[in-house]
């Protein structure tokens, strides 16, 4: 599963919006495998909202209802900010400096009598000069073929890819992996102090497609990745990135100066992520994200949906839409995306979601800037239309972009 556009990331597998917080306070996390909700994770309990009795019952399948419970995220305080909402009742968890783009943050802990849209609105409107929104939750979105096969590439040298630096924001990876324990993979993981690291299946699996071996079909196995984990396991046994996670994610990546990162990860708009992507924007970070597996045209998933991030949908091998792709008109462009077969930790697996897609379009345009194009988005996505096949209606449309890109990674 994926999805692609320029810009800077946040979390993997959940949401982040502010807009439609209601009187909503807890929602349910979607872990997707192959485009369908495998479990899902609670969180979602019932809350009477600040102006009666009336329980508030919020959509599941809508990202903007996807956060941690109880939990506030806030970018650049101003001073005094700390001594403040703690005499208010607010507890600060956690408090860094995210050097790649000189924020401060702070992650609060809500008193227990408000729910997080009502904090959220009241600290935003005491303390108007920072970026607050809560810690919203992210999902990834993820024949047997691997990912060159599934272009009807050869399989590539070993060295293919060398002076590619790749940047990716997913779950955890498993280095020790035949497909990528002597590649040339920096993992570190961003969980919160107390948890358990996330998984490691679906980033492993982008990780086997982006850098993977020869033998295993990765599309640049002579390349540098620097993999980053937002994903956790949350006091209820269940995998959630963060908006946290991925903000700490991005940052590293952004200080790693890498060509381009791959977000297979999707969620709701954020604040506090948008700050930080707009961040990312200015710093000429080419961010390629996957589209969504909700299968929806009325809610974007983010980040692909920002304007500066290069947005990616899945078709099959016959060029037909996933049938759980999101549509909208900020998807740019289409990728083999249906039942990839890729690493996952102890073997391999049949993949199939957007995710699988946008590791093509990363390997494409991290070549074509490791080799001497411009990091300019519009240059970047003019050249890929140059070598996209039209799916659809004539021109760029809502389900296929401007269509299915063919453009072979440069190896050297």
């Amino acid at each position: 599963m994926s999805s692609i556009k320029l810009g800077i990331a946040v979390v993997l597998t959940g949401c982040i919006a502010l807009v439609g917080f209601g009187s909503v306070s807890y929602a349910r996390v979607k872990v997707l495998d192959d485009g369908k909700v495998k479990s899902s994770t609670a969180a979602d309990k019932k809350r009477k909202s600040g102006s009666g009795s009336k329980l508030f019952h919020p959509d599941p399948n809508d990202p903007s209802n996807q956060f941690e419970p109880g939990e506030v995220v806030v970018l650049n305080p101003p001073k005094g900010f700390v001594a403040g909402v703690s005499g208010d009742g607010y507890q600060v968890v956690e408090s860094e400096i995210l050097e790649g783009f000189g924020f401060s943050m702070v992650r609060l802990k809500i008193p227990r009598a408000k729910s997080v849209p009502e904090a959220v609105r009241e600290l935003s409107r005491k303390y108007p000069g920072a970026t607050i929104d809560a810690n919203h939750t992210f999902s990834s979105q993820a024949g047997r073929v691997h990912a060159r096969g599934a272009m009807g590439w050869k399989i590539a040298a070993a060295g293919c890819g060398t002076g590619v630096r790749l940047g990716m924001i997913d779950s955890g990876v498993d280095t020790s992996h035949p497909a990528l324990k002597n590649q040339n993979i920096t993992f570190r993981s961003f969980h919160k102090k107390g948890r358990r690291p996330g998984p490691r299946i679906h980033g492993t699996a982008i990780a086997g497609m982006l850098v993977g071996t020869p033998k295993w079909g990765g599309l640049l196995p002579g390349a540098r990745l620097m993999a980053a984990s937002m994903f956790e396991i949350d006091k209820n046994g269940g995998k959630k990135g963060t908006a946290i996670g991925l903000l700490k994610s991005l940052s590293w990546l952004a200080k790693a100066k890498v060509d381009a990162i791959n977000l297979s990860v999707a969620g709701s708009d954020n604040k506090a992520l948008r700050l930080a992507f707009n961040a990312a924007r200015k710093q000429k970070l080419t961010l390629i994200a996957a589209a969504g597996n909700w299968g929806r045209a009325d809610k974007p998933a983010y980040p692909a949906a920002y304007k500066h991030v290069v947005a990616v949908t899945a078709v099959n091998a016959k060029g037909l839409i996933y049938s759980h792709a999101n549509q909208g008109s900020y998807i740019d462009f289409a990728a083999p995306g249906v039942r990839i077969y890729t690493a996952v930790p102890k073997g391999g697996k049949v993949m199939s979601g957007t995710s699988f897609a946008t590791p093509y379009i990363t390997a494409m345009i991290a070549s074509e800037i490791a080799f001497g194009s411009s990091r300019g988005r519009a240059r970047l996505v003019k050249e890929l239309r140059r070598h996209s096949k039209d799916l659809g209606r004539s021109g760029k449309d809502s389900i296929f972009g401007y269509g299915l890109v063919t453009l072979q990674p440069k190896c050297e």
